[in-house]
């Protein structure tokens, strides 16, 4: 599991939710009808949401008032399981909450009530960060402009990271960039860049150039910008990534810039490179702004929206319903899992013989991370998207899920398989989740046949 730590500004985002039918006859405005109310954490608290959606251990360095507020956004972090690291109430700041009014899923009013003069705590966070720095895989700045982030704090949290060999991420605000100068990357949109370099990146040339130019100006491991339709551009000191946005009807863009921001922390966290890294990013961005208000992106919806709803490539969920109605005829189900990291005749042989043991074959694919823990850092060659679908072209293969645990138990307790297949090699072991399967079939290897001698010869012959 990836350890974030993300320093920022804290802050509750408040939702009044009503309906609208008539005109104040005491002034030209709505009279709303108030029907619910919400709260979450929002700023920086955004990202720490994300994060946890996708499965982080995250953990949070900030400063709020000493006020009800304060107390309520401590506790929400508490509810939420994210470790409050190092969170400080300073005597006479307001903590931040803005409060909308939402009517038919449009925003009308906002009202803030916040402090957002610089912190005078910054020098005691600094003496407890290196210890702190220490504990966590990446680190992820959020300024929001509230007072937290100041340039010494924002300095040394820098200057530490980088000693630690630490990654640091940053969603900057403002037009002068100079205090994140060192920092892995920057998440500026179009129009924050443009403020910060100084000229419009209007066209496709502007773009190039201002990637570039972040790089080298703020001494950046990489430039990047996003986009909004056009998704996210980003230069690595040699290539151009780009990564459009997927076609999707926006609802809010409230919070996209602090799920491109936590996407892209994990994935770097978990040890995806940045063109992975930069795909998950704008598929999660994608997933929230089909969402009102705040929200997150789960890797169910961010796999769901990479299109693997409409083959053979399932989330847990859509399997499930998958398997109800397959159920309902009267199908059998046989169960598999595996890494499958470069596909070769012993797995087709493999899954051919699985998949003749019923009537419908479901393959569990290990994740990326899943692989890292069981195989070493060096793998997988491929990721988990081009596993699943070299999987998924396979006529043998009826459904390809994908999971994070080291053992698929959880998914075979949850999908019941009248059948579960497993190589011989494990005759005589205790199999993970072989109590909820009907039976246990034991299937014989292609002799010879592995990926890791596959990968050994490949080794050789370089």
């Amino acid at each position: 599991m990836p350890k974030v730590l993300v320093i920022g500004d804290l802050m509750i985002d408040h939702y009044i939710w009503g309906s609208c039918e008539r005109i104040s006859p005491e002034a030209p405005v709505q009279v709303v009808l108030k029907q619910s109310e919400t709260k979450r954490l929002g700023g920086c608290g955004n990202v720490v949401s994300n994060l946890i959606a996708l499965g982080a251990d995250v953990g949070v360095i900030s400063v709020l008032g000493d006020d009800s507020a304060g107390r309520e956004i401590i506790a929400m972090l508490a509810s939420c399981k994210a470790k409050a690291e190092l969170v400080l109430q300073e005597r006479g700041r307001k903590s931040s909450q803005k409060s909308r009014i939402m009517v038919s899923h449009q925003q009308v009013l906002r009202v803030d009530n916040e402090s957002v003069d610089e912190i005078s705590l910054d020098d005691e966070i600094i003496a407890r960060l290196e210890g702190i720095l220490k504990r966590y895989d990446i680190v992820l700045l959020s300024d929001y402009g509230k007072g937290v982030l100041t340039n010494k704090l924002t300095n040394a949290c820098i200057k530490i990271s980088k000693a630690l060999n630490k990654a640091v991420l940053v969603d900057p605000k403002g037009t002068d960039y100079s205090k994140y100068k060192g920092a892995t990357l920057l998440t500026p949109n179009r129009k924050e860049a443009s403020g910060a370099l100084g000229y419009a990146l209007a066209s496709d040339a502007d773009i190039s150039k201002g990637v570039r130019e972040l790089k080298e100006r703020f001494e950046l491991d990489f430039g990047l910008v996003t986009l909004s339709e056009q998704g996210i551009a980003l230069w690595d000191g040699q290539n151009e990534l780009r990564d459009p946005a997927l076609a999707k009807e926006v609802y809010d863009v409230t919070g996209a810039g602090d799920s491109v921001l936590a996407t892209l922390g994990y994935c770097l966290a978990r040890g995806d490179d940045i063109k992975t890294a930069l795909k998950y990013a704008n598929l999660a961005a994608a997933v929230v702004v089909g969402k009102v208000g705040s929200a997150d992106a789960s890797w169910d919806e961010i796999h769901a929206l990479a299109g693997f709803h409409e083959g053979k490539i399932k989330s847990k969920e859509q399997l499930l319903t998958a398997i109800k109605e397959l159920r309902k005829k009267g199908k059998k189900i046989v169960f598999t899992n595996g890494c499958f990291d470069v596909l070769h005749s012993g797995h087709t042989s493999y899954l051919k013989k699985a998949r003749a043991l019923g009537d419908v074959l479901i393959v569990g694919l290990n994740s990326d991370e899943s692989v890292r823990r069981l195989k070493g850092k060096s793998r997988p060659i491929n990721d988990e998207n081009e596993r699943a679908s070299m999987l998924e072209a396979l006529e043998a293969v009826d459904f390809v899920v994908i999971f994070g645990e080291d053992t698929p138990e959880l998914l075979i307790k949850d999908i019941a398989p009248d059948v579960l297949a497993k190589g011989a090699d494990y005759a005589n072991k205790e199999v993970a989740g072989a109590k909820y399967a009907t039976k246990l079939a034991l299937i014989d290897f292609k002799e010879g046949k592995s990926t890791s001698a596959l990968v050994e010869k490949i080794k050789k012959n370089c």
